[in-house]
């Protein structure tokens, strides 16, 4: 039996050496092909990441340096004024907001005598504010509703570190300046139920979900805006100007002056700094009761200009 074979002549050992050569070269070409391949894709890839990180972090900074929008409506002085209605309870004054940055324009208090006007300025995570409104908050309303009293509320936001990370000093102010804003005429109701559901200093206060829910309790005014406002924070960075500037400016409308609010509550009355007790509704109805009755009497004495002779014609 025979077998069949090639023909072809066995490769020499150069040959062979050449062909493996030529092959190596040519798995080298190829390796080389990959790795730039390679190459282009995840430099593509690190400036798709590269472009997105930026974008990522351009809009951050852009939210971080946005223009501060306007304060809220009626609070122009950086508090909302409440005076007696017309037709009975308590109303607001309206005054336009204030555009970022502008100064506040302070109220004209009633210089008549005949009535107090009463300015707090509170911080809703103050326990030392909780308690005041608690023991002052219905005969405040009584005054006003009355006539007897304006009252002037300032919420500032001075222990926005104070609430496990949530900045609820912040927020709540926030929420009463929606309130002042979209339904002005809700804010007593609206400020006295904050106080009412105060959280202690040091925890996470209030939810966002529960400052709407308090505004609904209340029965305010476009209910779906405010939500929206507090959702947003609009009136974050008024609130951070404002408490900066009870804080080193001097406070208006005061006798002697006061340069600054220096804790809360700060409570005046007819630009007098009340200092007494904080549970005593008695002692803070008797300074209200001073005040006004020295404002009056200041009134009575301020001589009457002697008019001037009209020139013979």
């Amino acid at each position: 039996m025979t077998y069949g074979g090639s023909n072809q002549p066995r490769p020499s050992r150069n040959e062979r050496r050449e062909a493996a050569r030529e092959k190596a070269r040519v798995l080298r070409e190829e390796q080389k092909k990959r790795e730039r391949r390679n190459k282009i894709l995840i430099q593509g890839g690190i400036i798709v990441a590269v472009v997105a990180i930026a974008a990522l972090v351009g809009t951050l900074i852009f939210q971080s340096v946005k223009p501060a929008g306007p304060g809220p409506q009626n609070m122009a002085s950086d508090g909302i004024l409440l005076t007696a209605g017309d037709g009975g309870g308590i109303v607001a004054v309206e005054t336009p907001a204030l555009a970022a940055g502008e100064a506040p324009t302070p109220t004209v208090p009633d210089d008549s005598g005949e009535v107090a006007n009463i300015v707090v300025y509170v911080d809703y995570l103050c326990p030392f504010c909780g308690q005041f409104e608690a023991t002052n908050s219905e005969s405040m309303r009584t005054m006003v509703e009355s006539g007897a009293a304006t009252l002037e509320v300032h919420p500032i936001a001075i222990l926005t570190n104070k609430s496990a990370g949530t900045q609820y000093s912040l927020r709540a102010a926030n929420a009463a300046a929606c309130v002042a804003e979209s339904s002005p005429d809700s804010f007593f109701d609206y400020n006295a139920i904050l106080f009412e559901n105060q959280p202690e200093e040091g925890s996470t206060g209030l939810t966002d979900d529960e400052l709407k829910s308090l505004a609904e309790e209340v029965g305010v005014s476009n209910q779906s805006t405010i939500e929206k406002c507090i959702d947003d924070v609009q009136f974050k960075a008024w609130v951070q100007d404002s408490t900066n500037r009870a804080l080193t400016e001097p406070i208006p409308n005061t006798n002697p002056e006061l340069p600054s609010v220096t804790g809360t509550p700060t409570v005046l009355v007819n630009g007098q700094q009340y200092g007494g007790s904080l549970d005593d509704p008695q002692e803070f109805q008797a300074f209200v009761l001073q005040a006004t009755s020295q404002s009056f009497n200041d009134s009575e004495s301020t001589p009457t200009p002697t008019p001037t002779p009209t020139p013979a014609q």
